[in-house]
């Protein structure tokens, strides 16, 4: 079988090396991962997630009477963490997931990128495009996602913008143009449907908390700090906190099947790749 994720994590190697606008990135500090995403539903094709995000400034969530307004009932206060992921002893700085099969599926055609390409590229490169999209999401001091900044050089409100598609298609040819092996990418040229009857099933790397995977998380303050006076006779809700780890390492990585319609677990990682 096809171990997809692997073969994306050579990919951003090779971009990264290769496209002088994303040097900045060391890949082994990018970890590739696969979710689940069926090819007929809506969603996220790829997602890029930032771990070195500080904690966030504390605060509590609040609820308003519709009628009156009046606030009714408030949140413990909490802060907003990142959790870590270290693979090898090296701490994971970014994860990039990519969606199958949706993620193989894809094409230029009808998409946002599309006026962005020639007419008689290959569909295919919408997936490179994806590729370089997700990596280009990462912020040059690694601290964060990328902000865009308009003509007038303030941040433009809408990350996805023209400049941002124009951008990655720039960098999608200057990869090309580059001269890269040709079997880097060549998997890129499949779909899902092709790939299965090709290596007899496609697998990728996932979480063990599947469909789950590190994401920021709430945690109560030790010490309530008091709330102003409107606020002191306010019914205070016990936070939900969320039982996914705070900490993930090699152990916590399995290989999954993906199929058309579902997925099923493969199997422990044995050896893993980080990008």
């Amino acid at each position: 079988m096809i171990n997809y994720t692997d073969r994306l994590a050579v990919l951003v190697h090779d971009v990264v090396s290769r496209v002088p606008a994303l040097s900045f990135i060391d890949s082994r500090d990018v970890f590739v991962f696969a979710r689940e995403g069926r090819s007929t539903a809506r969603g996220a094709i790829a997602t890029c997630h930032c771990l070195t995000l500080p904690e966030s400034e504390p605060g509590y969530y609040f609820w308003r009477d519709r009628d009156t307004c009046q606030i009714t009932r408030r949140s413990e206060w909490f802060v907003t963490k990142s959790p870590t992921v270290s693979l090898g002893n090296r701490p994971i700085k970014y994860l990039v997931s990519f969606a199958l099969p949706r993620f193989c599926d894809q094409s230029l055609e009808g998409s946002r990128k599309d006026r962005y390409y020639d007419a008689s590229k290959a569909p295919w490169l919408a997936k490179l495009d994806t590729v370089v999209h997700e990596l280009y999401h990462i912020a040059p001091d690694l601290r964060g996602i990328r902000r865009i900044h308009g003509a007038d050089g303030q941040s433009a409100a809408n990350c996805h913008g023209h400049r941002f598609f124009r951008d990655v298609a720039d960098m999608v040819a200057c990869y090309l143009e580059s001269g890269p092996d040709p079997a880097t990418h060549a998997f890129l040229r499949y779909s899902f449907d092709e790939l299965d009857r090709r290596y007899g099933g496609v697998v990728g790397v996932t979480f063990r908390t599947f469909p789950s995977f590190p994401q920021r998380y709430l945690e109560p303050l030790t010490e309530q700090p008091p709330c102003h006076a409107d606020l002191a006779d306010i019914r205070v809700e016990p936070l939900r906190i969320s039982r996914t780890p705070r900490h993930y390492a090699e152990r916590d990585l399995h290989l999954r099947q993906f199929f058309r319609e579902a997925s099923r677990r493969a199997g422990r990682l044995g050896a893993f790749r980080a990008a």
